[in-house]
């Protein structure tokens, strides 16, 4: 049976009280947010042109509050990158460089990532390779996580096992994270547990990163077993389940129709002082539709409602979907509209099956006000749209 002993809850419970009161102790010496910008990180925000973005970052290469700030940086390449401006980053990033932050591990690593994100794969390893300072393992894990974006097993099995050895970098829980995780993308599920039990040699303990990895892949491929078997050693070893690998668990058993168990999961949260989210509930409350539950995932959402949380878009969709298919029209329609006065709409699928129910029903009056509301939307749905809802009334 899979569960959390209760020597685990006390000590979880424990540990959520003590993240609590640092969280509280540091966000109350956050010092306030300046209101003033410099004049050349407004520039940069508003200009689109490519060429002269290009410029006025170069113009600005010493400029302390551009350099140092990420946005600023990560935006300039990012805009450039979908300019297709490769080489005015290639320009950019490689003047960084011969600056003086250039010689600071912390400064690379954002050159590293940077290249990560615009595609420049090859320019990122060259600047790890080519760094003018000391390698620690937070260059080792820029470098790392830029290969996995495009993933090669003989590419990742070749820099784990040349470049510690080469520079002298310990591999730390992150290192073995971010190639786990990659193993598990590209389909080498044996391989990553491997690599976690590799970590016990290394003197590192699996975190709940790492099982929660694991124990997602392993159900995306229906091998339960390895899974569960992976939750209950979690537990055991002490390693306590965040929000994403209560998820993971409430997923899979939705997905094996378990919708009780996963409801079960669900109302064992509270009690670790673990808060489900929006998905956790979206997850349980189509569970029971799915399932042929309809009353019980009504019952989900009433409850959600009492502990204070409000219905997303996404559970707003989930709820209309299904009650339309269960022939709930009424209280489809309470729901749909309440979603589009706050400007969320549902897909226009599951409102032509609402509008057609309540024409059914002879609710004429009723799918006009979702009618209007459609009509009301911005940016508006297309003419074709329209008159494809419009038919139906």
């Amino acid at each position: 049976m899979l569960s959390l002993p209760p020597h685990i809850r006390r000590s979880f419970l424990r540990s959520c009280s003590s993240i609590a009161a640092t969280a509280l102790t540091s966000t109350s010496h956050v010092p306030p947010e300046s209101n003033h910008k410099d004049p050349a990180l407004v520039k940069l925000k508003s200009e689109r042109d490519p060429e002269k973005l290009y410029n006025l970052f170069k113009s600005n290469a010493t400029n302390h509050l551009v350099v140092e700030n990420r946005f600023a940086f990560q935006d300039t390449v990012s805009r450039l990158a979908g300019a297709n401006r490769f080489d005015y980053i290639e320009e950019l990033l490689e003047h960084q460089k011969t600056l003086p932050q250039g010689k600071r591990e912390g400064f690379i690593v954002r050159i590293i990532m940077l290249y990560g994100k615009a595609g420049m794969i090859k320019h990122a390893l060259d600047s790890f390779y080519n760094m003018d300072c000391k390698r620690t393992v937070k260059s080792f894990n820029a470098a790392l996580k830029v290969l996995t974006l495009k993933p090669d097993l003989d590419t990742i099995q070749d820099f784990l096992g040349d470049v510690p050895l080469k520079y002298g970098v310990v591999m730390d829980v992150v290192s073995f994270n971010i190639a786990i995780k990659s193993l598990c993308e590209m389909g080498f599920l044996d391989k990553a547990s491997l690599a976690m039990k590799e970590m016990e040699k290394f003197g590192l303990k699996p975190d709940v990163v790492t099982y929660t990895t694991l124990i997602s892949a392993f159900y995306r491929q229906d091998r339960y077993v390895i899974g569960n078997g992976l939750w209950n050693c979690m537990v055991r070893k002490g390693c306590k389940p965040n929000l994403t690998t209560f998820n993971v668990r409430i997923q899979f058993l939705v997905n094996r129709g378990r919708a009780w168990d996963a409801n079960d999961l669900l109302m064992l949260m509270p009690k670790l002082q673990m808060e489900p989210d929006s998905v956790t509930y979206n997850m349980v409350i189509k569970g029971f539709f799915v399932a042929g539950f309809p009353e019980m995932a009504e019952r989900v959402y009433t409850a959600m409602h009492g502990r204070g949380y409000k219905p997303n878009v996404k559970i707003y969709q989930t709820m209309i979907h299904y009650l339309c298919k269960a022939g709930k029209f009424d209280l489809a329609y309470t729901m749909c509209k309440d979603c589009m006065r706050k400007k969320w709409y549902p897909n226009l699928d599951t409102v032509g099956v609402l509008l057609d129910g309540l024409v059914k029903k002879g609710q004429v009056d009723q799918a006009k006000v979702i009618m209007g509301l459609v009509r009301k939307r911005v940016p508006p749905f297309s003419s074709k749209q329209l008159l494809s809802l419009e038919s139906i009334l």
